[in-house]
């Protein structure tokens, strides 16, 4: 399977620092302490299409336990609800695997926080082989 183009090319994409903060637990929209959030997880995957990404730059970022961003693609040509996987910084590793983004994807558009954290990382010759978790963040 052909990976799609990121609308981003090889340019970080933008992520609101609000919503970092959201992720991490610290703080809602309105800046105030969140004390009642409940981090929830639905599910472990790999990083889909990481072998049609150049990462060699970003890997030595990429920590055990490290925020990732999700980022709805739905005008992507292979699959109205692929998910997007983005570091901290905005940088493009692929995307939530085909045969686990339908419930999610419908989570997102619905409004809920999804986000994930990185397990594991390896390099298996030239490609990076990422396994993550994924939480939704009730508020």
């Amino acid at each position: 399977m052909t990976e799609a183009p990121s609308p981003y090319g090889n340019m970080p994409a933008k992520i609101d620092p609000a919503m970092l903060a959201l992720m991490k637990g610290a703080f809602g929209k309105e800046g105030l302490p969140m004390p009642f959030t409940k981090e929830i997880f639905l599910i472990d995957s790999h990083v889909a299409g990481t072998t049609y990404r150049d990462l060699k730059d970003v890997e030595p970022n990429l920590l055990p336990g490290g925020l990732l961003c999700f980022k709805r693609d739905p005008e992507n040509k292979h699959d109205k609800l692929a998910i997007m996987i983005l570091d901290d910084k905005g940088n493009h590793l692929g995307f939530v695997p085909q045969a686990k983004n339908e419930v999610l994807a419908r989570l997102m558009d619905a409004g809920k926080l999804i986000f994930g954290k990185l397990e594991h990382k390896e390099w298996r010759g030239d490609w990076l082989q990422l396994k993550i978790r994924v939480f939704m963040r009730e508020m």
